[in-house]
C-alpha cells in the first residue's frame, strides 16, 4: 500500500484512493479488462490512457450525471460512459493516463475531472472529448509565481518544495460553480481556482487556514456557503463563494474522507472508524450520528430527496439520520470509493470492481430533507 511522506511524518490518502493505488500494486482484481499490455514506464500526464475492453469494470473512483448521460473516471486514466443508464459502457479516448479521482457537471455539457498528477481536464461536449487544463508541474510554478508576488518567505519556500517535489500531488475533490468557474482541492493542502472554464488559474492555498498542509479530500457548495472536509479533522468554511474562509472546531480529530452540505446550515463530514457528524447551525455544535460498525466511510450522496447515503470500506451503503443502517442490497458489495444517487432513485456504487447499479430503494423515515 503506497504512503505520501512529509519530513518527519508518514501521512496517508483517503481510504479509496489507498483502496485503489493497493489495487493497482498487485495488478488489480480488473487487471483483464486492459486490451493490451502496459505501456512502458513513462511520464503518466504524457501518456493517453490505454483503451480497455470493459471500462466500467477496472478500479472507479467517481461518477457524475451530465444529463441523461453518466459519466465515471478511474484508474490508468479510464473514463466511462453510458447512454442508457448503466447498461452499456464506452470508454472515451483521455489524454493522461494518472488515475483520476473526481468528475463533476455544471450541467448536461460542461464537466471537469481532476486526479493524480494535479491534473485538471474539462469538457464542454458531455463528455465526449477531454482538455488538459492544468497539471503538477503547471501548478506548482503558478505557486512559485504568486508566492514571489506577495513577498511572503513562507509561501515562496513552500512553493520552491512544490516545484523540487515534481507533479506527485493529487486532486482529490472539484466544484463547478458553473460551466466557467472551477475550484480543485487535494494532498498537502492544494487549492486552485480557475474563472475562465481552466484556461488561467490562481493558488488559494494562502486563502485558507491550513498552515500544516493537510490533505483536502471533500469540498461541498449551497449556494454561497462553501465546505471543505480533511484530513486530521480539519473543517474549513466560507460564506461568501471563496473569497474568505473560516476554520470550524471540529468535533472529531481522526480524517474526514467525505462531506454533504444539505443547506447552508446543515453539514454532515464522515470519514474514519465510522465517524460521522451533523451540524445544523453552519458548524458552530456537531452531533454524532451512530454507525453500525467502525469501519471508515469512503464516499457519500444525497438522493433527490435530500436524504443522506454513505457508503463504507466494507462495501455497505448506509442510510438514516440520527442512527445510520444498512440498505439492504441483496448481495454482497466490495469495498466502496463513491455513490451517485440518479433522479430514478437508483443508486451506482464504484470501487474496485468497477460500477455496480443498485435498485432504487425507499427512503428511510426520518432521513434530513
Amino acid at each position: 500500500m503506497k504512503l505520501l511522506f512529509l519530513p518527519g511524518s508518514v501521512r496517508t490518502l483517503s481510504a479509496s484512493v489507498l483502496l485503489t493505488l493497493a489495487a493497482v500494486a498487485v495488478g488489480s482484481a480488473a487487471a483483464d479488462a486492459f486490451a493490451s499490455p502496459a505501456a512502458p514506464v513513462a511520464d503518466a500526464l504524457l501518456r493517453p490512457a490505454l483503451m480497455v475492453r470493459q471500462p466500467a469494470k477496472v478500479v472507479l473512483q467517481a461518477a457524475a450525471q451530465a444529463g441523461t448521460r453518466t459519466v465515471a473516471v478511474g484508474e490508468r486514466g479510464v473514463v466511462a460512459v453510458s447512454d442508457d443508464g448503466g447498461a452499456a459502457w464506452r470508454q472515451v479516448p483521455m489524454p493522461v493516463s494518472v488515475t483520476l479521482t473526481m468528475v463533476r457537471f455544471a450541467d448536461e455539457r460542461h464537466g471537469v475531472i481532476v486526479g493524480h498528477g494535479g491534473t485538471v481536464l474539462t469538457t464542454d461536449d458531455a463528455g465526449d472529448h477531454w482538455t488538459l487544463r492544468l497539471d503538477g508541474h503547471r501548478l506548482a510554478r503558478l505557486a512559485q509565481d504568486a508566492a514571489k508576488a506577495s513577498g511572503d518567505g513562507r509561501r515562496v519556500r513552500d512553493a520552491e518544495q512544490l516545484v523540487a517535489d515534481g507533479a506527485d500531488k493529487p486532486f482529490l475533490d472539484v466544484l463547478m460553480f458553473d460551466a466557467r468557474r472551477l475550484l480543485a482541492v487535494g494532498a498537502y493542502g492544494i487549492a486552485f481556482h480557475s474563472e475562465d472554464g481552466g484556461a488561467t488559474w490562481q493558488p488559494w492555498m494562502e486563502r485558507l487556514d491550513n498552515p500544516h498542509g493537510l490533505h483536502l479530500y471533500a469540498l461541498r457548495r449551497a449556494g454561497q456557503a462553501l465546505l471543505i472536509a480533511g484530513e486530521q479533522g480539519l473543517l474549513l468554511r466560507s460564506d461568501d463563494g471563496g473569497r474568505s474562509f473560516q476554520r470550524l472546531a471540529s468535533p472529531y480529530k481522526g480524517s474526514f474522507f467525505t462531506a454533504e452540505m444539505p443547506s447552508p446550515q446543515e453539514l454532515v463530514v464522515a470519514g474514519l472508524r465510522g465517524n460521522v457528524w451533523r451540524s445544523t447551525d453552519a458548524g458552530a455544535s456537531w452531533s454524532q450520528i451512530v454507525t453500525p460498525a467502525p469501519v471508515s466511510i469512503t464516499a457519500s450522496a444525497l438522493r433527490p430527496d435530500g436524504s443522506l447515503l454513505l457508503a463504507t470500506q466494507a462495501g455497505m451503503v448506509l442510510t438514516g439520520r440520527d442512527t445510520l443502517a444498512p440498505l439492504p442490497l441483496g448481495k454482497p458489495l466490495p469495498p466502496l470509493n463513491a455513490l451517485l444517487a440518479r433522479a430514478d432513485g437508483s443508486l451506482l456504487a464504484l470501487g474496485l470492481q468497477g460500477a455496480v447499479a443498485l435498485p432504487a430503494a425507499a427512503p428511510t423515515q426520518g432521513t434530513p430533507k
